[in-house]
């Protein structure tokens, strides 16, 4: 930490886990990213996405770990790295995935699965409030 300044504070909500919030923090962070997503709206850009996808990405300036998380079609990845999900939405569409087919993908389940699990009314929170909660278990 430099001398002067404060450690940047962190908001309440990074403590929830699986959780990235799109903040501003992660809009900047995200942008170009972004920005990538939103050109798979065109059918011209997804054709040259498709033919060459690491050369398609060299048009934006995202950060490598960026670019290695679509490459590697890394949902959850993408959102801590500032991805926004309506944006990468596009790049799933693209896949031709679905909502639904991402989130069963984040949850390391599968599609029938995890509508199953949603139509019974989801996740239980026991256990998903906090990190905080899970490294105060591990340590006590």
């Amino acid at each position: 930490m430099t001398e002067g300044k404060a450690a940047p504070k962190q908001e309440a909500y990074e403590d929830i886990p699986g959780t990235y919030v799109f903040d501003a923090k992660r809009s900047r962070q995200g942008y170009h990213l972004n920005m990538f997503c939103m050109s798979m709206m065109s059918d011209a850009n997804r054709r040259a996405f498709k033919a060459d996808e690491a050369k398609y990405l060299d048009q934006f300036p995202m950060t490598p770990d960026q670019k290695k998380a679509v490459l590697e079609r890394n949902w959850d990845k993408m959102l801590e790295l500032g991805g926004n999900i309506y944006y990468t939405s596009k790049l799933a569409a693209t896949d031709g995935l679905t909502f639904q087919n991402i989130a069963a993908i984040m949850t390391g389940s599968t599609q029938e699965d995890y509508a199953k699990m949603m139509l019974a009314g989801g996740r239980k929170p026991t256990g998903n409030r906090s990190k905080s909660e899970w490294k105060n278990k591990k340590n006590g």
